[in-house]
């Protein structure tokens, strides 16, 4: 697997289109967090912007992973493969309780 970072950019403007959504999108990136496909998931303070680290076998998965979020008609997407990507959550070993 490799691991993209993809930059999303929405306008100014939120139509109640596009708040009707906010909640499937929200279901829609909790499904990739829980299936591993996604790794990280920000949104810029003025919500214009997004960024999302995730996992895919090759571009044309990336794109068709992408292709079903439901906000993907108010997104302008970029993306760029990752040579690593770190966070502190990996940066210990799972707990093992017995």
């Amino acid at each position: 697997m490799r691991e993209f970072m993809v930059t999303i950019s929405f306008s100014n403007e939120w139509t109640q289109d596009f708040v009707d959504l906010i909640a499937d999108q929200r279901d829609h990136v909790n499904k990739l967090f829980s299936t591993g496909k996604l790794l990280g998931y920000s949104l810029a303070a003025d919500r214009s912007k997004l960024w999302v680290v995730m996992l895919a076998t090759n571009e044309i998965d990336l794109l068709d992973m992408i292709s079903k979020f439901p906000l993907i008609n108010y997104m302008n997407v970029d993306f760029v493969e990752l040579m690593f990507h770190n966070t502190s959550a990996n940066a210990f070993p799972p707990l093992i309780y017995n």
